[in-house]
């Protein structure tokens, strides 16, 4: 029989000694040791996909090649950021360029471990809407943040804020977007990171006035923000709010020297006195005011120039003037519980992206003018609908947002390029920016069990939904049969990539084969538009299938459907105008994949893409001098809001931004009603 292990003075228990703290599974490792964070691990080199500055684009389109005469209004001294991925991984590869760079970090992470994230997006048209599940990328991601119930999330949130920390500027600040549910595990988890001395405050957002009824419990009508910085030295522009009609009706003196009506405030200090408030004031008439049991509010100078300004009224204390006109330029100075700003009801609020946890742009607007001044950098890294960015560009901040769903990251395309529209209109300055991502998602990061045991054997399972016949010496590109074409399945935890792509079309080219299905469950953006060129310099056809989530459902023994990614058709129309050759682009077929509709809609979704493939179109743009290894750049482009559901098919560019006489690629790209881009190339022959 073990002997229990005695603690005293001289073998203290390993918790023994310790502040307090917050502590979860995997905090330790084994021998007590605080696991850190792998940030050289994580670092990984980001792509450019997309440049984007409109106002220029369309200009140079349509032929005007001069500054003079594009008149943009473009900020040149930065390109924002806007990145597909995995924030962690995001943060760690920006490390390099942006460590102790951000002024301002501003996020909404997921609180709702329950949360049912099918969305209703727009179809066609009219009223019509079709129902979206989250990408499997979102899926796995989201039960790995649940998966140990608490203890997974507050490592997630841990290790990210650990990475924020390095990222903020000395005088920077960060703020955590939260509810009731996890305050105070966030709030403690800034308190180890960021130091409980660097903790400011908690502001209470009434997001509304009433909260959905409850049974046995109170509405809950209020989220968390919590407001932390870097440092002591940090920089602080004071959260404002509009004056209310109680507070106007306190400025009802007027002295009729023009400057209006003011209201009065003893001078006096009410904290501990120093030795500069310490002192009897003469004033200019020569009497003599003792000095107040705790001091005066200002030093001696200042008082003689209040006084000089006439800001002073000698009454039975010194009182300072507060004037009307001063008062409603700078606002009135806010209490950490904001109940004036209303969330952003879909329907009511004209900013509503879809996103169910949309918050105001008020409500962001306020804090990055309280905490930020031109020109300092924002960031967001659980974008969502691009909020943080809309309103940083809005106010003149340069950003970097981004977000694992591609359906975030069209969302936040989509509103950002209408805002460049809009500030270039209005002659107001707006920056470029740049869509990134960032690769191939390494393995480690989905580690196999996390699929609950498909993974043991994941080829053969993925194979056998496929009807795919498993070839008896595979390779590491080729693993299966399915009537004349070869059949590769990409692991479970990665992202199809280009180079993987090249491989398995070049394995089955040397095996024989004529034709090659690649089966993923997520494709690195932009593949289909690669893969053209694969399939002409291998001579193979390359099909991309989605691997359908329903193989992980238990006891399912039926095939799912499995999609191919969407296909696009485009040709491109050159016309004369005042004698001039114009290119534009025209839309010949779209069919979407479906990839991520849920089964209950699917039939009826499939057979309306079989019958109009361009109601599904949500955005799409055109890149007329495409060059293959370059990012695409938005040279024009079309796409569908909320509130204007028409979409042109053709392009009205009338681009003549040619060099000269030659052959030259176009590249369209796609983005359908569910986020997922697909882009083809054709040449334009230009003589």
């Amino acid at each position: 029989m073990t002997e229990p292990v005695r603690r005293g003075p001289d073998n203290l228990h390993p918790l023994c000694g310790r502040k307090t703290e917050l502590v979860w599974d995997g905090k330790y490792d084994e021998y007590g040791l605080r696991r850190p964070v792998d940030v050289a691990g994580s670092a990984m080199p980001m792509q450019k996909i997309e440049t984007v500055d409109m106002p220029r684009s369309e200009a140079l389109a349509g032929g005007q090649t001069t500054l003079g005469e594009l008149k943009t209004t473009r900020q040149y001294d930065f390109r924002n950021m806007l990145i597909w991925g995995d924030n962690k991984l995001v943060m760690a590869s920006l490390l390099k360029d942006f460590r102790g760079k951000i002024d301002l970090i501003y996020i909404d992470p997921p609180f709702d471990v329950g949360a049912d994230f099918t969305m209703q997006v727009p179809l066609g048209d009219f009223d019509d809407v079709a129902e979206k599940d989250q990408s499997l990328l979102e899926m796995v991601a989201y039960r790995d943040m649940w998966g140990n119930g608490t203890d997974s999330y507050l490592n997630m949130i841990y290790e990210r804020l650990v990475l924020m920390h390095d990222l903020l500027a000395e005088s920077g600040h960060i703020l955590v977007h939260c509810d009731q549910r996890v305050n105070v595990y966030i709030r403690l988890l800034l308190h180890e990171v960021f130091g409980e001395e660097h903790f400011l405050n908690e502001i209470v957002w009434q997001r509304t006035s009433a909260g959905k009824t409850v049974s046995g419990n109170l509405p809950k009508n209020s989220d968390y923000i919590i407001w932390c910085t870097k440092s002591d030295t940090y920089q602080f522009f004071g959260f404002r709010g509009e004056l209310s009609d109680e507070m106007r009706k306190l400025y009802n003196k007027d002295d009729g020297d023009g400057r209006g009506a003011y209201t009065t405030q003893p001078i006096i200090k009410t904290s501990n006195p120093g030795p500069q408030t310490t002192y009897d004031y003469t004033d200019n008439r020569g009497r003599v005011w003792p000095c107040p049991k705790k001091g005066w509010r200002f030093n001696e100078s200042r008082m003689h120039k209040l006084e000089n300004d006439n800001r002073l009224v000698f009454t039975d204390v010194i009182r300072e003037k507060y004037y009307l006109q001063e008062r409603e330029e700078l606002g009135s100075q806010l209490p950490n519980i904001w109940t004036d700003i209303s969330g952003n009801a879909l329907g009511y609020s004209k900013e509503a992206q879809g996103y169910p946890t949309q918050k105001p742009e008020k409500l962001v607007s306020r804090i990055i003018e309280a905490l930020t001044k031109e020109g300092d950098l924002v960031a967001d890294f659980f974008c969502g609908s691009g909020t943080t960015g809309a309103v940083a560009e809005r106010l003149g901040r340069r950003w970097i947002m981004c977000d694992l769903g591609r359906f975030a990251i069209h969302t936040s395309r989509k509103r950002l390029i209408d805002l460049q529209r809009r500030l270039q209109a209005d002659g107001q300055p707006y920056r470029a920016f740049d869509v990134y991502n960032l690769g191939r998602y390494e393995r480690q990061w989905w580690q196999r069990e996390r699929l609950q045991g498909f993974d043991r054997d994941h080829r053969r399972v993925v194979l056998g939904f496929y009807r795919a016949d498993p070839l008896a010496n595979p390779t590491a590109w080729l693993h299966g049969r399915k009537g004349g074409a070869f059949v590769y399945v990409d692991s479970i935890d990665s992202l199809l990539t280009r180079e993987e792509v090249r491989a398995v079309a070049r394995a089955a080219r040397e095996a024989g084969g004529k034709e090659v299905h690649c089966l993923a469950w997520e494709f690195e953006m932009d593949l289909r538009m690669v893969c053209q060129e694969i399939e002409a310099s291998e001579e193979v056809r390359i099909r991309l299938i989605t691997i359908p989530r329903e193989i992980m459902e238990k006891n399912r023994t039926a095939p799912p459907p499995f999609f191919e990614v969407a296909v696009l058709e485009a040709e491109p129309v050159i016309k004369k105008v005042s004698g001039k050759k114009k290119v534009d682009i025209i839309l010949k077929k779209f069919i979407p994949s479906l990839a991520e509709v849920p089964s209950k809609e699917l039939a009826a979704l499939k057979d309306r893409a079989a019958k109009d493939g361009f109601d599904f179109i949500d955005f799409w743009a055109v890149d007329f001098n495409w060059q293959e290894g370059k990012p695409f750049e938005h040279q024009w482009q079309d796409y569908r809001t909320r509130r204007d559901r028409s979409l042109k098919t053709t392009s009205d560019a009338f681009f003549d931004g040619y060099p000269g006489k030659g052959v030259y690629k176009a590249c369209i790209k796609v983005v359908d009603i569910f986020g997922c881009d697909t882009s083809t190339v054709v040449e334009v022959r230009y003589d």
